[in-house]
């Protein structure tokens, strides 16, 4: 069973899920697990049923009628929701992967996937959620760049940076490991949890971004590139 040790109530999740007989066969899994389940067949209901159940994690197909779930996941986010999300689907292609964690999803699982490493994923991220929330986050600092966690906002000096959820993980990565040289395989499985290999130019495009964003009016670079290696974030010299 699926219950906490100090036996709070199991886990509600909400599954959404076009397709009747993977949805029954998934909620019958979750349920086995000990976990509360709530199912919807369409994005429409899915996004009702956050908003009224407050699920501790969606568990989220993207090809749904009505509202798909790249949109219900940016809705979601929108909305300043961190519900973890977990996004299925049987699209496979690495663009589809990005497309889904840029808009914020936590993680994403190709279908068909075997069911025992969709629990270990949906324990990770419960797991993730429930540390998040224990205590205040303390804000990160590198410089006059100050990043702060809880609120998922970032500042240098007095001006505000607008970032997507995919470009804070990969600088909140960076600014905690500061002075630490991170390898594109460490980066690609902290933040897409899928590495794309050697000749995948994504990683140097979100480095890119964060760059002229955290550069904007002038200011020192503190997201270093160690030729051959990977990146850092440090103060210059």
């Amino acid at each position: 069973m699926t219950v906490s040790a100090n036996d709070r109530a199991p886990a509600h999740l909400l599954v959404a899920e076009d397709d009747r007989a993977v949805r029954e066969s998934l909620v019958r899994a979750l349920e086995l697990e000990g976990y509360r389940v709530t199912a919807t067949s369409n994005g429409a209901e899915c996004l009702d049923a956050v908003a009224r159940d407050e699920p501790a994690a969606l568990l989220l197909d993207v090809s749904m009628p009505l509202v798909d779930g790249l949109t219900v996941c940016r809705v979601v986010r929108a909305e300043g929701n961190r519900l973890p999300i977990l996004m299925l689907t049987a699209r496979t292609e690495t663009s589809d992967r990005v497309a889904g964690l840029d808009v914020g999803a936590d993680d994403y699982l190709p279908k068909p996937y075997d069911l025992d490493e969709l629990l270990a994923r949906l324990r990770a991220l419960l797991r993730r959620a429930e540390y998040a929330g224990e205590d205040e986050v303390a804000t990160l600092d590198v410089g006059d760049l100050r990043l702060d966690p809880a609120a998922r906002r970032v500042f240098r000096g007095e001006r505000e940076i607008d970032l997507s959820k995919t470009e804070f993980d990969l600088l909140e990565l960076l600014v905690e490991n500061q002075g630490i040289v991170l390898d594109h395989t460490t980066i690609y499985e902290r933040i897409w949890n899928y590495d794309f290999g050697p000749d995948s130019k994504n990683l140097a495009v979100y480095i890119g971004y964060l760059r002229r964003k955290t550069e904007a009016e002038g200011e020192q670079r503190l997201v270093q590139t160690v030729r051959g290696v990977g990146y850092t974030v440090r103060t210059p010299l």
